[in-house]
């Protein structure tokens, strides 16, 4: 009889954790990012749709994933806060934010590091991409589940065609709030201008700033060919993309599910790299056919422009971050470039 007891306890028990998993309902990932709601237009969407789809669906409904773009749950610093926080469960970022929880981030935005995506690629997924990611995880407590790709960024303006450093003295050049890009920005001769990227567009429209630096993607994008009218592809700065999720909240899915959200995010990352690099080839004859003079500089003019930008960065870069990161982070990009035999 006690034996029946114990038997049918167990039963019970079992039963009872199985409705209440039931009625619990699937876990929530709340997902962030700054791109438009369109997976078509640029690719922060897209990586987000292939993610949540793959969840879902892997997960057997026990994982669901809502998806808040356009900034919904705030600028990508307060995104970046709620991920730590751990009122939101993950976001899409770029580098620009990052700066304020990480300091040795500003180090990858060394100006012309980057001969290629090739050359980027290999660094971010090599040992030095995987010390990083655990690095911030250490000193953030959030987790880099993979890094993704914002493209490298080119100055436009409404003032003058930029064939060379000369040609941007004096010009107010609207930057993100990351220091190292205002560095740059002075180095070369112009007035670095921290805007919001939210009041960018009007800032452009206004004349409050001549111009402004990003990647073809978003030039697009942000329709900002109705506002300037030249384009330089100096390709000055590799800008990253991290998928992120806040650590505890990771720690407390199975082994499974952690899986699974790591195969989501590779996933998304791969999908937000191709769309990134067609977006951005494709643009360039939208821009023309917009009106924009975009020009191409030589090897010699961008070797001008390195010459400009890269050494006071790199000095004031010294005094700001580990200098042994810095090293660790050069380092890398030669082994890159030895072992895909860039010349």
């Amino acid at each position: 009889m006690k034996k029946n007891f114990t038997i049918l306890t167990i039963v019970l028990i079992a039963l009872g954790l199985l409705i209440s998993n039931v009625f619990a309902g699937p876990i929530i990932i709340k997902y962030g990012h700054g791109g438009p709601p369109d997976p078509l237009s640029l690719p922060e969407q897209s990586g987000a749709v292939v993610f949540k789809d793959y969840v879902e669906s892997r997960s057997g409904g026990r994982l669901k994933v809502e998806i808040y773009p356009a900034c919904q749950l705030g600028s990508e610093r307060e995104m970046l806060e709620g991920v730590q926080l751990g009122t939101v469960e993950m976001a899409n970022t770029s580098e620009g934010a990052v700066a304020g929880f990480y300091p040795d981030i500003l180090a990858t935005a060394i100006p012309y590091a980057f001969k290629n995506r090739r050359i980027a690629w290999e660094v971010l997924e090599g040992p030095f991409g995987q010390k990083l990611r655990e690095d911030i995880r250490k000193a953030t407590g959030m987790r880099v589940l993979t890094f993704s790709d914002n493209g490298f960024r080119n100055f436009t303006n409404d003032v003058r065609p930029i064939h060379s450093p000369e040609d941007l003295k004096g010009l107010k050049i609207r930057t993100m709030e990351n220091p190292a890009h205002m560095k740059m920005v002075e180095a070369l001769g112009a007035i670095p201008t921290p805007i919001a990227w939210a009041e960018c567009y009007n800032a452009l429209q206004m004349g409050t700033v001549d111009g402004q630096e990003n990647p073809i993607s978003l030039i697009v994008a942000k329709r900002f060919y109705e506002v300037q009218k030249y384009v330089t592809l100096d390709g000055h700065i590799f800008s990253i993309d991290f998928i992120w999720i806040n650590e505890d909240f990771y720690q407390s899915l199975s082994p499974d599910l952690q899986q699974i959200v790591k195969d989501g995010a590779v996933m998304a990352s791969l999908v937000q790299r191709g769309m990134k690099s067609l977006t951005n080839t494709l643009g360039v004859d939208l821009l023309k056919e917009e009106g924009m003079e975009v020009y191409t500089p030589t090897a010699e003019e961008l070797e001008k422009f390195k010459k400009a930008a890269q050494e006071p960065v790199l000095k004031w870069l010294k005094t700001e971050v580990n200098p042994d990161f810095l090293d660790e982070f050069l380092n890398a990009i030669k082994k890159a470039e030895e072992k895909i035999a860039v010349k």
